[in-house]
C-alpha cells in the first residue's frame, strides 16, 4: 500500500524520546519531513541526528515547553517556515504522575490539565489555519485508560478521556475542511514510562519489579509488551493517504489486553 507520506510536513509533539520519537522515526522512514518538539534540546538534537541518518525523509527540531502557549505557537510557526506547511499534527505528551485521588492536590490537577489536555487544544488551535488550507490529519495520543481506567493513575484516567471528547467533536467540526481526527491509546508499550510505572507499583507492593512485569505480561493475550515501532505504525497509517474515511474513532494498541468491546 502506498501511504503517500513522501514530502509531507509533520509536527510531532513530545518527540525527543519514547512513543513520540518512535512515531517521528516511522514518518521519516516513509519519506516525510518531521518537526520534533520537546523541552530538552540535547535529546532533540540527538533524536534529529538519528532520524536523519535513516536517509529517507528529514527531521528538524524545535524546543517547546507544552505548558507554555508562546512555545507552542513557535513550534507551529517553525514547522511552517522550515517544512513549508503542516499536513499532519500528532499531539502527544508524557504520562502524568502515578497516584490515587487522595495523593493529588490542586497543583497536580492543574499541571496535568495544562499538559495532558489543554496543550492539545492549544496546538490544534495554532495549527488549524494551515491544516484548513489543504486538509490534513490530526492524531491525538491518549492511553488505554480511555477504555478501562488504570488503578493508581487518576490523572490519566481523567484527562485522557477529555482527549477522546475533543477528538470526536473536532472530527465533525473539521470534516468540511477534509481534516480527519482520530485518537490512539497505547497499552503496555516498552518505553521508559512503563518502566517507571512498574517500579512505582513494585515499591507500593514491596515486591521485585520483575514480578510486576511478569504479572502484566500474563494479562496480555499476546504475552508480551508492545514495541514502540508497532504503536507508531498505527499512528502513521491513520495519518497517511491510506486512511481516507476513518475519523472520530478511537484505536487501542495493547496486544488484546482490554476485554471491553
Amino acid at each position: 500500500m502506498e501511504l503517500g507520506l513522501a514530502g509531507k510536513s509533520v509536527l510531532v509533539m513530545a518527540s525527543s524520546k519514547g512513543l513520540g520519537k518512535a512515531i517521528a522515526a516511522q514518518f521519516v522512514s516513509e519519506g516525510a519531513k518531521v518537526m520534533l518538539a520537546s523541552r530538552n534540546e540535547e535529546r532533540l538534537k540527538a533524536a534529529a541526528a538519528e532520524l536523519n541518518s535513516l536517509k529517507a525523509g528529514a527531521a528538524e527540531y524545535t524546543v517547546c515547553d507544552m505548558m507554555n502557549p508562546p512555545d507552542i505557537r513557535r513550534a507551529v510557526t517553525s514547522t511552517v517556515e522550515k517544512l513549508g506547511g503542516i499536513d499532519i499534527l500528532v499531539n502527544n505528551a508524557g504520562g502524568p504522575p502515578a497516584g490515587g485521588f487522595e495523593d493529588m492536590d490542586d497543583d497536580d490537577w492543574e499541571k496535568s490539565f495544562q499538559l495532558h489536555l489543554l496543550s492539545y487544544i492549544r496546538t490544534i488551535r495554532e495549527a488549524l489555519p494551515y491544516l484548513k488550507k489543504q486538509g490534513g490529519k490530526i492524531v491525538n495520543i491518549a492511553s488505554s485508560s480511555i477504555k478501562e481506567p488504570i488503578p493508581g493513575l487518576i490523572l490519566s484516567n481523567t484527562f485522557r478521556l477529555g482527549i477522546v471528547g475533543l477528538s470526536k467533536t473536532l472530527s465533525e467540526e473539521l470534516a468540511p475542511y477534509s481534516i480527519l481526527v482520530n485518537t490512539v491509546g497505547p497499552g503496555r508499550i516498552a518505553t521508559e514510562r512503563i518502566k517507571e510505572l512498574d517500579r512505582a507499583q513494585a515499591d507500593r507492593e514491596g515486591v521485585p519489579v520483575e514480578a510486576i512485569k511478569e504479572r502484566a505480561k500474563k494479562g496480555i493475550p499476546l504475552g508480551r509488551d508492545g514495541r514502540p515501532e508497532e504503536f507508531a505504525k498505527v499512528v502513521v497509517f491513520l495519518a497517511s493517504d491510506g486512511n481516507t474515511y476513518m475519523t472520530g474513532s478511537t484505536f487501542i494498541v495493547d496486544g488484546g489486553k482490554l476485554r471491553s468491546i
